[in-house]
């Protein structure tokens, strides 16, 4: 059996054939190591029976978890690693590479695989993220430019024209899957959790060159569900910003644009503003809702903006704002993608 004693660089994992994580699904699905499949030799029902038979017989707990994992190691050799050649090489790992990954990682050696075992398991993985993303942002030159501005101004949209042009980006929303607003709740898929989250973060991070700039946008320090890691929020706050600006009948275009099932399913939207009563009173929701419900999609638009959002943006000059003033502001003619792109050509000349 192959044994890798801790992941130094991330070359580690790009030798082996594939990366395969054990553990259960719901294990799964908070964090893994990027690219990462699964495989479970336990799923959740049997892993939960034989934890509880573990408290009151270890013996007859590990009786039982042997022979569940030698009925899906079989299950998986039938299927999965059918066609796998003579020099497939996996990384397995489980928790913390105990009997789940070893068992797995023994069957497949003694076939003849080059089979890898992840001493430590997602454990050791999950604390080299953590100590590497601090490392990556504090200890390196690397160098955040913050694009901020209202809601609607498309800050993401900026980002994704600079990188078309070859800039790096750093695109937290995207990561967090979430817009950062209350109407930003993902549309397809589900946020990840928060060790999820700050895995992803390390991944885009490690890719990037730390001798050249990365662009980002300003974020509150929650996005949705999960929060910037503190390390990070340190840097966003120690960065360059630039704000962007666009006239108020393009940012309702773009709202349109990028929340069209909201104009598909009005019933939600009028449902969803139920929560800001608290904040901005009944007659001013009450008015929101009614707009929604006759199609008012440019007098919404525009008033949830005016009276909303932008009385909720925190200026950089604000006392509360982690942000520097802005270093230069640039105004974007449209919303249409030309504009942008001549933006993200305006913001690389800038030099700053």
């Amino acid at each position: 059996m192959h044994f890798l004693d801790s992941i130094t660089l991330p070359s580690d994992l790009s030798i082996h054939s594939e990366v395969i994580d054990v553990r259960s699904p719901s294990e799964f699905a908070i964090d893994h190591i990027p690219g990462a499949i699964n495989i479970p030799v336990l799923n959740d029902e049997e892993r939960v029976k034989v934890g509880t038979l573990y408290n009151e017989s270890p013996f007859e707990a590990r009786k039982l978890g042997a022979g569940l994992i030698s009925a899906n190691a079989s299950n998986a050799l039938a299927g999965h690693f059918a066609d796998k050649e003579l020099d497939y090489n996996p990384l397995l790992y489980c928790w913390r590479g105990g009997m789940r990954s070893r068992s797995l990682t023994h069957i497949l050696s003694s076939i003849g695989f080059k089979a890898h075992l992840l001493i430590g398991g997602y454990r050791s993985f999950r604390k080299f993220v953590v100590d590497d993303l601090n490392r990556m942002l504090t200890e390196t030159p690397l160098e955040l430019t913050v694009l901020s501005g209202l809601t609607g101004v498309g800050k993401t949209r900026m980002l994704h024209s600079l990188q078309k042009r070859g800039e790096q980006i750093l695109d937290l929303e995207g990561l967090a899957n979430h817009k950062g607003s209350l109407l930003g709740s993902p549309q397809v898929g589900v946020q990840p959790s928060q060790k999820q989250f700050e895995t992803r973060l390390w991944n885009a991070l490690q890719s990037h060159d730390p001798q050249k700039k990365v662009w980002t946008e300003a974020e509150s320090n929650r996005i949705g569900n999960v929060h910037c890691p503190p390390v990070l929020w340190k840097k966003l706050s120690q960065s360059k910003l630039i704000e962007l600006k666009l006239p108020i009948a393009e940012r309702c275009v773009l709202l349109r644009e990028d929340y069209p099932h909201f104009c598909e399913n009005p019933a939600a939207l009028i449902e969803l503003l139920e929560v800001l009563k608290r904040l901005r009173g009944d007659k001013q929701v009450s008015q929101w809702q009614e707009q929604i419900a006759n199609a008012d999609w440019e007098a919404f638009l525009q008033s949830i903006l005016v009276d909303h959002y932008d009385l909720s943006y925190r200026k950089p000059t604000d006392q509360k704002s982690i942000y520097s003033p802005p270093v230069a502001e640039l105004t974007v003619e449209s919303a249409s993608p030309e504009a942008y792109e001549s933006g993200a050509e305006k913001l690389v000349g800038l030099c700053i």
